[in-house]
């Protein structure tokens, strides 16, 4: 099997409705407004094709440059099944180019696509598999006020949701009163977690580290920019809550390793599709992880990460967002706060975008 053709069709994505914002600093769903879609295609000589979805900011020249510029005079005449030499090759060719790390991954994911769908197997089915449910936490978007919060954590429970997120104010004080809080609303055995985007510097990671020790808190995940490896490392001495390292640093699996030896993911490591190097990055990372006895928490929700929670043994729960504080079980979310694995050949493009004629019959129907 060789690849013959590496094509992008840019998608139009609707607006995001309701908008949703994060915390002080971070803007928002209405101040970025609606994404550049785009899926890559990659087709072979045997008929069959492998497909990926990215969205961001300018994702559709993104993505066209590389195609012309990088893919099609890399890869067109390679084999696609060798997934280990295009992703050693997709190293070499960073060394120039230095790729955001979700443009990286989407090659190796429509990779994998096109090895399911060869294998007529779903990826997670080809990864081994581990499982064919999972729980969800429900990972909130920031809202104004403790209460409106107190009443989502209220409706996320109704729903099944087995555990819950916040990504609050970035304020070290209100946040880890917030967290407080919403230990005592929910009680002692619902499993909690928070996310601090990135809003602190040493000093207020620790405050609020204290605070969610003190409200047994499963994790505290990326409450500093992951550039220093030293200030996780003083953190985890510092608290008793377990630290989720290692989610948007450079370097995927390999400065996840620099995180575990320094003992600064206390809790475990990250894993993605989109920020770990693809899947390959992601089981490579949740490997890595379970050798010394970590999890390896699967990021973000959709497609890709359905098929990662079904197929790495050490992870815990499905990320599945809650925009709104009107709340609205995830569709892939049943009853009883519990994922199930895909079924169909490949990983799939997410469900309901306008899709191009000539891909829509890769999309998920539902």
């Amino acid at each position: 099997m060789k690849i013959t053709h590496i094509e992008t069709y840019p998608v139009a994505l609707p607006p995001i409705d309701p908008p949703f914002r994060w915390r002080a600093g971070l803007p928002g769903s209405a101040q970025y407004g609606p994404m550049d879609g785009v899926v890559l295609r990659i087709g072979t000589d045997e008929g069959v094709d492998g497909v990926a979805f990215f969205s961001r900011l300018g994702a559709g020249a993104m993505l066209e440059s590389l195609v012309e510029h990088v893919y099609r005079p890399e890869f067109i005449g390679k084999d696609p099944l060798n997934r280990e030499w295009h992703y050693h090759r997709m190293w070499e060719l960073d060394r120039m180019q230095e790729f955001p790390l979700p443009v990286f991954g989407l090659f190796d994911v429509a990779l994998w696509d096109l090895a399911g769908r060869a294998a007529g197997l779903p990826v997670w089915k080809l990864l081994g598999g581990m499982r064919d449910t999972l729980p969800a936490y429900a990972s909130t978007a920031t809202f104004d006020t403790t209460e409106e919060f107190l009443d989502v954590a209220s409706q996320c429970l109704e729903l099944g949701f087995k555990a819950i997120k916040l990504h609050a104010w970035g304020d070290a004080k209100k946040d880890a009163a917030l967290c407080l809080a919403l230990r005592e609303h929910v009680g002692d055995e619902l499993d909690l977690m928070y996310d601090g985007s990135a809003g602190f510097d040493l000093p207020d990671a620790i405050y609020l580290g204290n605070a969610l020790s003190d409200a047994n808190y499963r994790w505290y995940e990326e409450p500093m920019r992951e550039f220093s490896i030293s200030a996780y490392k003083e953190l985890a001495r510092s608290v008793r809550v377990p630290l989720l390292s290692a989610e948007t640093s450079d370097g995927a699996y390999m400065n996840s390793a620099d995180f575990i030896a320094a003992g600064a993911a206390t809790f475990g490591v990250r894993a993605s599709a989109g920020l770990r190097g693809g899947i390959t990055g992601a089981m490579r990372t949740a490997h890595l992880a379970d050798a010394f006895r970590l999890r390896a928490e699967v990021h973000g929700g959709g497609v890709h990460a359905e098929h990662l929670c079904m197929a790495i043994s050490n992870t815990t729960y499905y990320e599945s967002f809650v925009p709104s504080v009107d709340v609205v079980r995830e569709s892939v979310v049943d009853a009883d706060g519990l994922l199930h694995a895909p079924t169909e050949p490949g990983i799939a493009l997410p469900p309901g975008l306008d899709y191009h004629p000539s891909i829509q019959q890769y999309a998920r129907t539902a």
